[in-house]
């Protein structure tokens, strides 16, 4: 029998997921390599033998995507699989007519295939664009279950930008847990609040392997979305967010619309800073595509130490990465007290601007002033610390979840702000979860 020839377009994600769930003991297929994209310098590793199986002695190259159509030709692949996320339907299908042009089938691989199912009663927080509020949103829900009296373990979508063998399943507890495992600052972002309040997190790669693991320790699983993927795991409770912001963009991102039309509970946030007409829009399209499902509304108020410390300052803002770049907003919770807080300007970090994080801004175009907080390597770590120690500013105004003192060193003082879901009336979360755990 001829297997065919497969490769795998991701990044560093749902690719290998989709592998490990689909491809991995499949002897119908030969998976000739990934392509990575999104992520800096995330290509030229290997998908180790370690996690590949016995059919993949050797592991499986990881090319940039730049290379897909000369890949197609060398590896003579018949089959091209889509498996990254936060992307426009629209470029999707450029995607899709790149793989066709050059005669492979195009394909997605879906939920039934790919989709655990937990021994545990099993949560997920998952939303149609990056930058939503998942991150405050999952804290909520699991603030809500501990006070029920339930263990929560959060398990977070994949960010396996170091060594893969190192990453099949790490457990997240302390701080000290972060520095053992060489965290990204995209990585601590997501983790550090969770510890704050007690929850552990589990990560990685193999998520059948991190899901056992987990299930040992927890009542309840909670799904921490990425992006705005779909989940890894078969949801009994399923929590999606919107964003009146980006108006009409819930269906029109990949795979964002999926996870629409999926919800169980659909969050329209930051209502205190949308207009209304767009609220009323993204609530047209909810019941224009899940009429069935339970609407919350919440807004995301930001919480600023010091913020006093801002008023007529010459201010450098630096915000959460993905959300800026990915997700493609212009600003976050940092602009936002700048603001509030009257800072006298806000520095134009661009103009700073160094090696892979000058990339970045040439990349993503519509970035202006704010400094995106990227760090997925040491190199780019000391880049971001570098551009901050250069630029001219009296104060630091950060809108990342951490603490950013713990990842560069400054002697530029820092304002950080924070944010918390806040439920506008009813129903509210806790009525849901309290349904949920009776039913």
């Amino acid at each position: 029998m001829t297997k065919i020839n497969v490769i795998i377009m991701g990044a560093a994600g749902r690719d290998f997921h989709v592998f490990n769930t689909y491809f991995r003991d499949n002897e119908l297929y030969n998976v000739v390599g990934f392509t990575a994209t999104q992520i800096p310098d995330i290509y030229g590793r290997k998908y180790p033998k370690e996690l590949a199986g016995d059919l993949y002695p050797d592991g499986i190259s990881i090319y940039p995507e730049k290379d897909l159509e000369n890949l197609i030709k060398e590896k003579q692949v018949k089959q091209g699989i889509f498996a990254y996320s936060d992307i426009s339907h629209l470029d999707v299908m450029h995607k899709a007519s790149t793989v066709l042009s050059k005669g492979p089938d195009f394909r997605l691989i879906g939920p039934e295939n790919t989709s655990i199912k937990s021994t545990k009663p099993l949560i997920s927080v998952c939303a149609v664009r990056t930058g939503v509020g998942k991150s405050q949103t999952t804290r909520k829900v699991s603030e809500i279950l501990t006070s029920m009296g339930k263990k929560v373990v959060a398990i977070r979508h994949p960010m396996p930008y170091g060594d893969l063998k190192e990453q099949i399943c790490q457990r997240f507890a302390t701080y000290e847990d972060l520095d053992k495992h060489k965290c990204t600052i995209e990585e601590r972002e997501e983790y550090e609040p969770h510890i704050d309040n007690g929850i552990i997190v589990y990560s990685g790669v193999d998520y059948e392997v991190i899901l056992r693991e987990a299930e040992k320790e927890a009542d309840v699983i909670l799904w921490d979305g990425g992006n705005n993927d779909f989940p890894f795991y078969e949801s009994d409770l399923n929590i999606v967010l919107v964003d009146p912001l980006r108006a009409g963009q819930e269906i029109t991102y990949h795979p964002g619309e999926t996870n629409l039309k999926m919800a169980d509970v659909i969050v329209i946030n930051k209502i205190d800073s949308a207009n209304k007409k767009d609220i009323e829009l993204v609530r047209e399209v909810i019941t224009q595509y899940n009429k069935d499902a339970k609407i919350i509304e919440a807004a995301s108020p930001i919480k600023v130490e010091q913020g006093d410390k801002i008023k007529e300052k010459k201010v450098l803002v630096i915000e959460d990465g993905p959300t800026l770049t990915h997700g493609g907003m212009k600003y976050g919770a940092g602009v936002v007290a700048a603001k509030k807080y009257c800072a006298k300007e806000i520095v134009d970090a661009k103009t700073y601007a160094i090696g892979s994080i000058k990339e970045t801004y040439e990349k993503y175009n519509h970035l202006e002033l704010i400094l995106p907080a990227m760090g997925y390597g040491d190199k780019q770590i000391n880049e971001l610390e570098e551009m901050i120690n250069n630029i001219d500013c009296d104060l630091i105004v950060s809108g990342t979840p951490i603490d950013i003192k713990r990842i560069i060193e400054t002697d530029k003082e820092i304002v950080r702000v924070g944010y918390s879901l806040q439920e506008i009336g009813e129903p509210n979360l806790k009525c849901v979860l309290k349904d949920f755990l009776s039913n």
